[in-house]
């Protein structure tokens, strides 16, 4: 099972790790090597979540996800985006950006940098809109419970996790993005830019999650109905309503990568300016995390550990917090991945704790069974 469901990871380490070595040596081998690990540490919580979403899903969207999705997460995100980024930024063609970073390393990156306000507010919006949608929400199981449920109380109130993201964005603008870049001695306002973006960020959330839960909830009915169909003998009609779900939740799906990735390709420059290694480093990285997520879906570990959603929705939520302070604050990666790591690993042990205690209560109550 394991080596099935990690077979293409592993097929497109061996291709980029050779790749690698015939693009720039053993140094680069190890620069790819290290942004690997950069992106399975800091995209884990990443994994967890897409697998709650994911579960949803068929095989064949499930087969779609590792396909044509790590082609979009691959060479969308880690290769295309990057450049993206630079033409708009800088105003430059596509083939003029494609040129820079390829040629002038230190001018490309410069140009990456300056766009960061502008990503890591668009990123950070999306990522805390995920998470403020999970704590507001009411559950039957709670991890920290001294905090969820009074903030479930709370997400009864209409569009508050919409009122406390803004407030969020406001405050990031008028804060980290005031004095957000020093060039030459020159103070530059970015908060424009991290006002327009976030609020780009927050719309594309509402948009795609919407349509998703929309289509979501739809298929519902139709699932409902259909076994009334069934019943009555009348045939099934749910199939365009399944890949139409599906799809948007797919969609999704790639936004919510594409925000996680961000981190990623923006710490990467922290270790290397040059486009061809990031994109084999990330992409071998995000290869294992797509692997991961099937895994842990196919193996039901998300029944099995119940905690494991709700730390890896917090880690996101620091997640989003550390992406907007980063407008101004530089924060090392290996604190940004340990925090997630962190949080996943905490909620993990309190599962294993809880399943021990159900256990030993079930175990008590059939002793007691047999004695009467």
């Amino acid at each position: 099972m394991l080596l099935r469901t990690f077979r293409w990871a592993f097929a497109v380490t061996a291709l980029g790790l050779v790749a690698a070595v015939f693009y720039g040596g053993w140094t680069a081998l190890g620069v790819v090597a290290i942004l690997s690990v950069l992106e399975i540490s800091l995209s884990f919580d990443n994994a967890v979540v897409n697998a709650g979403i994911l579960k949803k899903m068929n095989a064949f969207w499930q087969k779609i996800f590792l396909t044509v999705g790590i082609l979009i997460a691959v060479f969308g995100m880690r290769l295309v985006f990057p450049v993206v980024i630079v033409a708009v930024t800088a105003r430059l063609g596509p083939w003029e950006a494609v040129h820079l970073a390829l040629t002038d390393k230190d001018r490309y990156q410069e140009l990456v940098t300056d766009a960061h306000p502008a990503i890591a507010a668009f990123g950070g919006m999306f990522l805390l809109m995920i998470f403020l949608d999970f704590v507001f929400e009411d559950r039957d199981i709670t991890w920290l419970s001294w905090l969820e449920r009074p903030l479930a109380r709370l997400g009864k109130v209409d569009m508050l996790s919409v009122c406390v993201a803004l407030v969020v964005l406001l405050v990031s603008a008028m804060t980290f993005a005031t004095h957000a870049h020093q060039h030459g001695g020159a103070t530059v306002d970015k908060a424009e830019t991290v006002l327009i973006a976030g609020v780009a960020g927050l719309i594309t959330y509402m948009i795609v999650g919407g349509l998703s839960g929309y289509f979501e909830d739809k298929l519902e009915e139709e699932e409902e109905a259909d076994e009334a169909d069934e019943r009555a003998g009348r045939p099934r009609s749910a199939v365009a309503l399944a890949g139409k779900a599906a799809f948007f939740m797919f969609l999704y799906l790639e936004v919510l990568d594409a925000s996680f990735s961000f981190d990623g390709v923006i710490g990467a420059f922290a270790i290397t300016n040059d486009i061809v290694l990031m994109a084999l480093g990330l992409g071998i990285g995000a290869m294992y995390v797509r692997s991961l997520t099937v895994y842990l879906v196919r193996q039901g570990t998300l029944d099995d550990y119940v905690y494991l959603e709700h730390g890896a929705h917090y880690a996101i939520g620091a997640l989003a917090v550390i992406l907007l302070v980063t407008i101004q604050h530089q924060i090392n990666e290996i604190v940004t991945g340990l925090v997630g790591v962190v949080l996943i690993g905490w909620s993990f042990r309190s599962s294993v704790r809880r399943n021990r205690a159900l256990a030993a209560t079930e175990q008590a109550d059939d002793r007691g069974g047999q004695r009467a």
